[in-house]
């Protein structure tokens, strides 16, 4: 039996995912906590780049990051860092993913345990999902512009048909659009 792996990010409307608190600070309730929990249910290994792994793993190992919902799934999740520049034993539950991320989660889908989800950064959930290893990708996409900052789908990715498999939209304003690739079904 196959492993779900799925790809949550915020967004803004003109497609920025990177820093998302900068955007997202006032739009995200009931709904979105809702939505996030159920998600993350489910999951036993959360695959991540090594940026956002430090800033988490500084944050949520921290007196700051103890008592909060997200802590009490994040700090015990088996984690996989895609990092071509960490080496060696790493600390907080976490596995370097050696080599490309590509077959390294397709190996992780095809064992046994919970679905797998990818956290980021943005080239992270990029490369795995145009890659065909994540099932759906969720866009939470917040009622803001943002100036600057990554896209998920930048210049540099080529034309690439979705299929629009969920959607739904928060009281707060917030779109949820889940796609997976066109024709992965």
């Amino acid at each position: 039996m196959s492993r779900n792996v799925t790809a949550h990010l915020f967004s803004s409307l003109n497609g920025v995912s990177e820093s998302p608190h900068l955007f997202q600070f006032d739009a995200f309730g009931e709904e979105e906590g809702r939505r996030m929990a159920e998600s993350l249910a489910p999951v036993s290994d959360v695959v991540i780049g090594r940026k956002l792994w430090q800033e988490w793993r500084d944050y949520w190992t921290s007196d700051a990051g103890s008592g909060d919902g997200f802590g009490d799934f994040i700090n015990p999740v088996r984690k996989h860092v895609v990092s071509a520049t960490l080496d060696g034993e790493l600390d907080w539950n976490s596995t370097l993913v050696d080599g490309d991320p590509i077959p390294y989660v397709a190996d992780l889908k095809a064992g046994e345990g919970g679905d797998i989800a990818v956290a980021g950064g943005v080239e992270t959930v990029r490369s795995l999902f145009l890659g065909g290893v994540v099932d759906v990708l969720t866009l939470t996409m917040h009622p803001a512009v943002t100036g600057a900052g990554r896209r998920l789908f930048d210049e540099s990715v080529p034309l690439t048909r979705l299929e629009l498999v969920d959607s739904g939209t928060s009281p707060l304003g917030n779109v949820f659009l889940t796609y997976r690739l066109k024709g992965a079904a």
